[in-house]
């Protein structure tokens, strides 16, 4: 849920209590409550089932989905501010969810689609809206270390082998995630067309897959920044044990103290934590980091307009998070005349990305169990479900945007080069 609107209610409740709706029938408190939640919302198909039986069908509703609230200041909670609050309740216990909760998020995000009172008007304060923390320096070292320094064990759990935190991409659509995710980077590779020799720069490394599979396919030098202390020293301690240590450099620093020259950069899964007020000051990195002739790659979670993300979502899992429009984006490169030479959408790709995450997540409860709370486990089965239902919806994109100096005539005739086979011997 992720639109800022909708944590009012267009009639004050004490205005409609006691009012009889178009067939004579007044309305009792309860039903009141759950009819301005829904209103809220957009008006969902969704069955309500409140703490003492009484089921609330929505009108013509025929979805399965539906929800189960367990008492009436969980139900005056959700009406208030629904946006923060489903969230918080349904990570509590005091709401369960019936169809399925990827079933559920989705019923919710295509109404809020569909709904005249969720206009597709861009809002161009959408990233300071709900905002607990901004991005500066101290800001965004605080943000990453809320969701990323939690602890390397229990990303290990359900990501790849090579704990890839970002968009896979599937050749097949039967592909096993580490095949999509050695497919992902080796498809970044060849959009930045990486030549044994040359230099590259990554702002935000993860935990600096990409940078190994760069030395070790293409031959290249990396030098690689992350904020994350925990993902840091997992990345060096792969490099030593990889053999890449002259190959692969991993700095624990943030993105606006890179300094050098490079052949490429390249920055997948950081811009989402950058924020727009920061956008010229990464163009501006950018346009002193690369040579000539260089070419970049930015990949990140996007929106098609822009609108602020959930409240819940910026206070328990992303601080300071916002996925940008393609027009918001330009403002990393037209002040310096960047040429954008590709822009791919992989959306879908990102669906089966997060539908394996939650798979894997589930299957591994138990352990999940000996290292967090029962609220952990459902906050984060929510974050996740939530994901995949976006994806679908279409709520939010994929984009990998490819882009050079515009005096750069080096660049391909046609796609060929996205074509060829994965990996590099």
């Amino acid at each position: 849920m992720n639109d800022p609107k909708a944590n009012t209610f267009a009639v004050p409740f004490h205005k409609l209590a006691g009012r009889a709706n178009n067939r004579g029938r007044v309305y009792g408190t309860d039903t009141l409550m759950v009819h301005t939640f829904l209103h809220a919302i957009g008006n969902p198909s969704l069955r309500i089932v409140l703490w003492d039986g009484k089921i609330l069908p929505a009108p013509g509703a025929n979805s399965t989905a539906g929800m189960v609230i367990h008492d009436r200041s969980t139900l005056w909670r959700l009406m208030t501010n629904p946006l923060l609050h489903f969230g918080d309740e349904y990570s509590a216990g005091r709401i369960e969810i019936e169809g399925g909760l990827v079933q559920f998020m989705e019923t919710v995000y295509r109404s809020m689609e569909k709904s005249p009172k969720f206009r597709r008007i861009s809002d161009p304060e959408a990233y300071r809206r709900h905002q607990p923390g901004l991005n500066s320096l101290t800001g965004s070292r605080r943000n990453i270390h809320h969701h990323y320094d939690i602890g390397n064990e229990f990303y290990q759990l359900w990501l790849d082998a090579e704990m890839l935190y970002t968009c896979a991409y599937f050749p097949e659509p039967d592909d096993s995630l580490d095949v999509a995710q050695i497919a992902k980077m080796d498809l970044i590779c060849r959009k930045l067309r990486l030549q044994p020799g040359q230099t590259v720069v990554e702002a935000g490394c993860g935990w600096g897959a990409l940078a190994r599979y760069m030395a070790k396919q293409y031959g290249v030098k990396v030098r690689a920044y992350n904020i994350s202390h925990e993902q840091i020293n997992y990345a060096r301690q792969r490099a030593r044990d990889e053999g890449l240590e002259g190959q692969v450099e991993y700095v624990e620093d943030d993105y606006r103290n890179i300094t050098g020259s490079y052949d490429a950069f390249v920055s997948v899964g950081m811009l989402e934590h950058v924020g727009p007020d920061h956008y010229h000051e990464l163009g501006t990195i950018i346009d002193r980091s690369l040579t000539g002739q260089g070419v970049g790659l930015i990949h990140t979670i996007g929106q098609n307009y822009a609108k602020p993300m959930s409240p819940w979502f910026l206070k328990r899992m992303f601080p300071g998070s916002y996925p940008p429009t393609l027009k918001e984006m330009m403002a990393i490169f037209e002040p310096w005349a960047f040429t954008v030479l590709d822009i791919e959408n992989l959306r879908l790709h990102y669906v089966k990305t997060c539908e394996h995450w939650l798979e894997r997540f589930e299957q591994n409860l138990n352990k999940v169990r000996e290292m967090f709370d029962e609220v952990f486990i459902r906050a984060w089965r929510l974050y996740l479900s939530g994901c995949v239902a976006n994806f679908r919806v279409g709520s939010l994109q994929l984009f990998q945007v490819v882009f050079s100096r515009p005096s750069n005539n080096q660049i391909p005739w046609n796609r060929a080069h996205l074509m060829a086979p994965v990996g590099k011997s």
